[in-house]
């Protein structure tokens, strides 16, 4: 019988009964301006890539839903834009659940993941990501008594804590800025909460220092690998072996630019994004430059394009950055996630409804049960509970 890479036997059980008796993951997907509005109600089959019918098609289990506002040129009305923009898509995402008590639930620690992963319910999880817009550790208090639960400082450009993988030179941001005072910081506070530190978005020296400086293992919650495609937005063989030295969990995206070098992806997004507003992706921030009719029909176009994204790779090219991390790093420090709702998804896994996918092809790849089970959900689960039971909030402390 053949063998894979780990040594074991490929499965005899089928990739339907496996993928619904383990537990399912997807370590991130994002939150659209208009989730749970009349206009783009995610109880029904919408054009999002997850919505409560594909949830159910794809058996997804858990996927960590986040939260954040574009990052903007540094201004107090942006900044206030921002953080509206945020609590508006948590309110947005407990209304969701409110909604649906029989199929929906939050996870809040380990004890939920497990119970929920092994439920007939959707455990949802709260990220954040983008910090641009704050600079008070108050905030992050605040964030987690809403129920957030993984945390990454950037998106694209840098800010008051971390130096992001994308600065934004119009900004002023400079390229491999690091962790800040106030980032070292945060680090504290949100390994004294318990909260899932997310490297994703930093920069190479951030992402360093923020392992360093954390006492608790952290994640990269949607990134490629440097090895398979070099953008500045995936990680080198130097981070992704820190990441696992530390005890953290790499979870590898299926973002199709950062899974295949495919030129007809960045000349499309260039031509039907940009160009129709006289603007190269090499510009920086288009709000800067447009007013806020065609901002807004940026948007529009960006929304359109993103959704399509999926087109530009396939299976194999995602699978081929699994198993180059799992080759680096070992089995147990990565693991999966989509990015959907921003422009994630490949060929045969263009939306959460196709998540049973994955589970086969991982099988024809030669991966065992075990390492299947340890891809799609149990790494993240061991990573969280070790993290909770060393932080202040955790839900194993016993009361004197």
């Amino acid at each position: 019988m053949q063998t894979n890479h780990l040594g074991t036997n490929p499965s005899e059980l089928g990739y339907k009964t496996l993928h619904e008796v383990i537990i399912t993951f997807d370590a991130h997907a994002d939150v659209r301006d208009d989730f749970n509005s009349p206009t783009n109600n995610p109880n029904l089959e919408t054009e999002d890539q997850i919505d409560l019918p594909k949830l159910e098609r794809g058996k997804l289990n858990i996927v960590n839903l986040t939260v954040s506002a574009r990052t903007s040129a540094p201004s107090k009305a942006n900044f206030e834009e921002a953080q509206k923009i945020v609590f508006q898509k948590l309110k947005a995402i407990k209304q969701w659940v409110k909604e649906n008590p029989e199929k929906l639930e939050f996870v809040h620690n380990s004890p939920d993941y497990e119970r929920l992963g092994f439920s007939k319910k959707h455990g949802i999880i709260l990220g954040f990501q983008n910090a641009f817009w704050f600079k008070e550790l108050s905030v992050i208090d605040q964030l987690y008594a809403e129920g957030v639960r993984i945390f990454s400082f950037n998106h694209v450009g840098n800010n008051a804590f971390s130096g992001s993988s994308r600065p934004v030179a119009a900004y002023g941001d400079t390229e491999e800025a690091g962790l800040t005072p106030l980032g070292y910081k945060a680090v504290k506070k949100l390994n004294e909460l318990g909260v899932v530190i997310d490297v994703s978005q930093a920069s190479r020296k951030a992402t360093l220092q923020i392992i360093e400086a954390s006492k608790h293992p952290v994640i990269a919650s949607n990134s490629g690998v440097k090895g398979k495609v070099n953008t500045n937005r995936n990680l080198s063989d130097e981070e992704l072996k820190a990441i696992a030295d530390k005890g953290g969990v790499v979870h590898i995206v299926a973002y199709s630019s950062y899974m295949a070098n495919n030129p007809t992806h960045q000349e499309e997004y260039a031509k039907q994004v940009y160009a129709p507003f006289g603007l190269k992706p090499s510009d920086g921030n288009p709000a800067d430059k447009l007013s806020k009719a065609d901002y807004a029909k940026f948007q529009e176009a960006y929304l359109k394009f993103s959704r399509k994204g999926w087109q530009f790779a396939n299976l194999d090219d995602y699978l081929d950055s699994v198993d180059y991390a799992v080759k680096r790093i070992g089995i147990d420090h990565v693991g999966l996630s989509s990015d959907f709702n921003h422009g994630g998804g490949v060929t045969g896994y263009a939306n959460v409804g196709e998540a049973e996918n994955i589970t086969r092809e991982l099988l024809k790849r030669g991966y065992s049960e075990s390492d299947i089970r340890k891809l799609w959900g149990r790494n993240f689960y061991f990573l969280l509970d070790k993290i909770e039971r060393n932080s202040k909030n955790s839900p194993w402390a016993v009361s004197k």
